[in-house]
């Protein structure tokens, strides 16, 4: 295909409710186990080439380390343009999914002619690499309500699925440090992980999902205090890995009072426009 003008792709949002954290040397095999829900709210990315590469969230310049590391191995430069209704560092995987729209868009702006899978893994290890995901993009390019079983990219992890549709709500305080987590000693929070994913493959449902993590952010110790508040008042509710964030299926926080944001389940995964 010629390169073209421009590009665009649209990447669901992401909400984890449990992981472990799985490093190896190469990065493809790095990654997360777990799962969490994909969201219609998402990140619209615009590639357009140009001399240099600048990016801009939200109207707004910035930098995002995985979009520039995929422009990077990818070997183009352009101007990136980012849109989201999601809070930006709150456990929605914006970074993850803006890097797998910069992939997906760069291959038809610049008509580099890669398969899904590796502009998928791509996106990833941008995203390893970057410190701020193990698991968002594997879990958005699939869509859904997904479950890695195994981590890294499409090469080496193998995802399920929890067979669900319709309503999710969410609410976030603000940010959480993805690097200082996941680069850390993650291994008490992998062990929870490791128990929230063995109980949510015994009854692989929302329901279960949503009680898998609750018990993870519990056993985890990554509850701030806004979020256990919800928790404590919501019990349909769990936090959003990692965020001051809460989600819930169908009207749980509405119901109970909250000025909560509302979209639905996508399954559609990672697409163009």
């Amino acid at each position: 295909m010629a390169p073209s003008d421009s590009a665009t792709a649209f990447v669901p949002g992401h909400v984890t409710a449990a992981f472990s954290v799985h490093r190896r040397e190469d990065p493809e095999r790095t990654g997360s186990r777990g799962a969490g829900v994909a969201t219609s709210h998402g990140v619209t990315t615009t590639v357009a080439p140009a001399a240099e590469t600048t990016v801009i969230l939200d109207g707004t310049d910035t930098s995002i380390e995985p979009v520039v590391r995929v422009l990077d191995a990818l070997g183009v430069t352009a101007r990136v343009t980012c849109e989201t209704p999601l809070p930006i560092g709150a456990g929605f995987g914006v970074s993850g999914a803006a890097a797998l729209g910069a992939a997906f868009a760069a291959d038809e702006a610049f008509g580099v002619g890669r398969s899904e899978n590796d502009l998928i893994t791509v996106a990833h290890v941008a995203e390893v690499e970057s410190g701020t995901g193990l698991g968002d993009v594997v879990a958005q390019a699939r869509g859904g309500v997904p479950i890695r079983l195994d981590p890294g990219a499409p090469a080496h992890g193998r995802l399920d699925g929890v067979p669900a549709t319709g309503r999710v709500e969410y609410l976030s305080f603000g940010d959480l440090s993805t690097a200082e987590v996941i680069e850390g000693d993650a291994s008490a929070l992998s062990a929870a992980g490791e128990r929230a994913l063995a109980s949510l493959r015994e009854r692989p449902t929302p329901d279960r999902l949503i009680e898998a993590g609750r018990t993870f952010a519990r056993d985890a110790d990554v509850l701030v205090d806004e979020v256990r508040a919800v928790l404590d008042a919501v019990p349909g509710a769990a936090m959003a890995m990692l965020g001051r964030s809460v989600f819930a299926f169908g009207t749980a926080l509405t119901d109970a009072g909250y000025d909560a944001a509302a979209c639905e389940i996508d399954h559609a995964g990672v697409r163009r426009r």
